[in-house]
């Protein structure tokens, strides 16, 4: 090997050199560009017969620095970081309605239970009984305002799923392009490095849609998979996703995979985590699910246990109270296949109050028995019987199945998610506010003893047919016996002394009396105390004078303050808190958890960077080394056209 060779050999190694650092200081800003390098080595020896000598060197890899490690850690924080991200915008936007002191639910709430307060300390005053129809219409217009925003933030999450489905589908495409195009130029051990650098910035991208989990393959090609391995690229291959209303509610964006032949094959939500996409389902499914069922669980309680109260009164025609506000329907969601072979229905209404939840459910048939399952917790609560007779009520809502089910039949029953959206008044005339009792007590003035007879309530049982009152019942006092007589023959008598109660069957002739005991029948309540003499009356009958009468209105206005929900451990009031609380300290853990995201995304950036950034400081040392080994080799080359014209000059 002639020196001249050995000096060209070192030049084109100092050119490509000189190239690379200028390639690295040039794309220095380039996002996901990985530094190159040139890795030299020396070409084989030749045997002079003293010893071997060297005969130049080659440039055997243009190598760009990158650690499969780093970067995957860096995807995973940037992944992470726009998952909280987008939770955090979502859940700012109901925690501002929830939280807002004059748009919220509570002003609305205090503002109707304080024209109710007034109605009941004026029952005779037309405006005091209009000022209550009109808050309560402004109590029902800020439950349906709040519920179509929250709906607005739903259908806001729905227009995003799509769109972040359908950037998905394009960097898969992408990816398994590339994929094919690195595959067909790495030979040799070699790698286009621009490639593997643009494939490295779409995972990036991809990873802030949904978080990915990449599988190295052969000729450098790449598995991509979501979740607990569902495959997005494979080699070559890009799978597409697409997006569906959900079978049981088409207003519920689902995400799958779309078949070659147009088919939707639905994914459970939980194996799309993390990225944008993680995070918006991850808002839906928790937070947006929660406000909104909490929401309706408010109206639905306060509508349901109000209209039972208000039932309970008289109106100022002298009529029993009808529902103040409208009935609450479940909103119930049937799997299309079922509609094939089935003629099942559903229908559910809330009733209780009290054992109303937040909760969905589903309604299963397994070919024999429908079966109950509250999601929030997986308790399963069988129909019995079935065929049934009466409704059952589970959790507060009465199911009724009806039709002929076929075996997987399945329903979504949704008891509160559209209650506040369907709250409205139903009462509009004043005069048929029930502010009074429909009955009135007595003791007349001509009795000789000092007992008292309350004014006296009615509970639901009132309502039954047969029991309301339609004339005085009179009640009559036996010294000798101690006992009161004149009950209605037809209804069972309860004695209530010291919480302990005695059920005295119909037609018994008479109740032994004692002093402040509290006396029911056919969902009369009331209770005599003192001592009254002998043939001493009380009456109990019909109220014929309620006008001024607000004993209802009393009960109506308490409802405010008395524990309705939660199985009579929350008011409106605080159950409203508490989901509010629930909301502010959600959306308090996602700006502390972006905070952090942010902390890890920088840290994980810095260690990526160490190994795979550019140096600018560093690429210009290289420039000058690189320079000067091309000017000492060109030196060389120089030195061997002086030898070699030496060596011509010889034979002249």
């Amino acid at each position: 090997m002639s020196l001249l060779s050995i000096g060209k050999s070192g030049l084109l190694a100092a050119q490509v050199g000189l190239s690379t650092t200028g390639n690295n200081i040039t794309n220095a800003g380039v996002t996901g560009y990985s530094r190159q390098v040139a890795i030299q080595s020396d070409t084989p020896t030749l045997d002079q017969g003293f010893g071997f000598v060297g005969t130049g060197t080659e440039v055997t890899a243009v190598r760009r620095y990158y650690d499969n490690f780093l970067a995957t850690q860096l995807r995973n924080a940037e992944s992470n970081q726009a998952s909280l991200d987008v939770y955090s915008k979502q859940i700012g936007q109901i925690d501002n309605l929830l939280a807002d002191p004059t748009a919220g639910l509570s002003p609305a709430l205090q503002d109707f239970f304080n024209g109710v307060q007034d109605a009941t300390s004026n029952p005779a005053s037309a405006a005091s009984r209009q000022a209550m129809l009109s808050t309560a219409e402004s109590l029902a217009a800020r439950f349906q305002g709040m519920s179509a925003r929250l709906s607005e933030i739903s259908s806001g999450v729905n227009g995003q799923i799509v769109s972040n489905v359908g950037e998905i589908n394009s960097f898969a495409r992408q990816i398994a392009e590339l994929n094919k195009s690195i595959s067909a130029l790495s030979t040799d051990g070699k790698a286009p490095n621009d490639l593997l650098d643009h494939r490295d910035a779409l995972l990036t991208e991809l990873n802030k849609l949904v978080k990915t989990t990449v599988i190295p393959g052969d000729n450098n090609a790449l598995t991509v998979e979501m979740g607990t391995g569902q495959p997005l690229v494979v080699g070559n291959t890009a799978f597409t996703l697409g997006t569906a209303g959900s079978p049981t509610d088409v207003t519920r964006m689902t995400v799958g995979y779309v078949t070659d032949n147009g088919n939707f094959s639905a994914l459970p939500d939980r194996v799309l985590s993390g990225g944008q996409l993680g995070g918006l389902l991850e808002f839906r499914n928790g937070p947006m699910d929660r406000a909104q069922n909490s929401l309706g669980q408010v109206a639905a309680a306060l509508a349901v246990s109000f209209n039972a109260q208000h039932q309970l009164g008289q109106d100022q025609n002298g009529a029993l109270g009808t529902p103040f506000f409208g009935p609450i329907n479940a909103y119930v969601g049937t799997n299309s296949h079922n509609l094939a072979s089935s003629t099942a229905e559903v229908s559910a209404v809330v009733t209780d109050a009290a054992g109303l939840t937040a909760s969905d459910y589903s309604v299963d048939y397994d070919g024999a028995n429908f079966s109950v399952k509250r999601l929030s917790d997986g308790q399963v609560t069988q129909i019995n019987p079935f065929p049934q007779t009466v409704p059952q009520v589970i959790d507060g809502v009465a199911y009724t199945i009806t039709g002929t089910p076929a075996a997987n039949d399945n329903f979504l029953v949704r008891p509160t998610y559209n209650a506040a959206k369907d709250f409205d008044v139903l009462v509009e005339d004043r005069t048929k506010i029930a502010l009074a009792a429909p009955i009135a007590t007595a003791a007349p003035t001509t009795n000789a003893g000092n007992a008292k007879i309350t004014a006296g309530t009615v509970d639901a049982n009132y309502l039954t047919p047969g029991n309301a009152l339609t004339a005085p019942v009179t009640l009559a006092f036996d010294k000798a016996s101690n006992s009161l007589s004149g009950f209605p023959a037809g209804q069972d008598v309860t004695v209530t002394v010291n919480g302990v109660a005695t059920v005295y069957p119909a037609g018994t002739p008479s109740i032994p009396y004692t002093d402040g005991a509290a006396i029911s029948f056919g969902g009369v309540n009331f209770a005599i105390s003192g001592t009254p003499a002998d043939l001493d009356k009380f009456t109990v009958g019909p109220n014929t004078s309620g006008v001024g009468d607000s004993r209802n209105g009393a009960l109506l206005a308490a409802l405010q303050t008395k524990n309705t929900m939660d199985n009579g451990n929350a008011t409106f009031q605080t159950s409203y808190a508490q989901m509010v609380n629930y909301v502010g300290n959600k959306a308090r853990e996602a700006q502390i958890g972006g905070a952090a995201a942010d902390a890890a995304v920088a840290q994980a950036t810095n260690a990526q960077q160490s190994v795979s950034g550019v140096n600018l400081d560093e690429e210009a040392a290289n420039l000058l080394r690189y320079q000067q080994a091309y000017q000492a080799a060109g030196k060389v080359m120089q030195v061997a056209s002086q030898l070699f014209d030496t060596l011509l000059s010889l034979g002249r």
